[in-house]
């Protein structure tokens, strides 16, 4: 008779709620990475799409950045995209489609995307997710239940969502990373994306 597989453990999931036209969220990438480089593989850091009525592009930033998850390149993507917040302010969708080129992805299909809608089902349904779970504004995180709105605060948040993940970690058996440069007195908060 076999004996059962052990289960299998799946890291604890960090849900960044954000928007690819929101200035906030474009200073928390340092956050987003110093959390990706303290912990890995062992925290699931997800990009959640809410994007805001006030910034007319983001339903197509959100829309371009699921296409280029397609292609491989979802987190370089949002990065670059946060990195010309004013450009896509000023030029539009122009913007995301050369950012696809410019990280070598296919740009035409991008542009082919935002033309047919193929993805605005995945950013309609975070949209409605966040709404339902209170996220009323971008950066907003959730992680082990508990939802930490950065929009109205960035004071202590890295070192909030570091406690709950070493936490999360620890109480399911899976080591906890020491401090690494992630933390540290000169830490800033936290606020972003990276699903891939």
């Amino acid at each position: 008779m076999d004996q059962p597989s052990p289960a299998v453990s799946r890291p604890p999931v960090l849900e960044v709620w954000c928007e690819l036209q929101c200035p906030d969220c474009r200073t928390a990438l340092d956050d987003v990475r110093a959390l990706r480089e303290r912990y890995g593989d062992t925290l699931d850091i997800q990009l959640r799409h809410f994007p805001l009525p006030k910034h007319a592009h983001a339903l197509a930033a959100a829309q371009a950045y699921e296409e280029a998850y397609e292609q491989g390149s979802g987190w370089p993507y949002a990065e670059a995209v946060l990195a010309r917040v004013e450009e896509l302010d000023s030029r539009g969708e122009a913007v995301l489609v050369e950012v696809a080129r410019d990280l070598g992805l296919d740009a035409d299909e991008v542009d082919t995307a935002l033309i047919d809608g193929r993805h605005l089902l995945v950013v309609d349904s975070d949209e409605a997710e966040g709404k339902a779970i209170g996220v009323t504004g971008t950066p907003t995180y959730v992680i082990g239940g508990e939802r930490l709105d950065g929009g109205k605060s960035q004071d202590g948040l890295r070192e909030r969502i570091t406690a709950i993940a070493d936490r999360l970690l620890a109480e399911a058996g899976s080591a906890v990373p020491g401090p690494g440069p992630a933390t540290g007195d000169d830490a800033q908060v936290c606020r972003i994306p990276g699903r891939d």
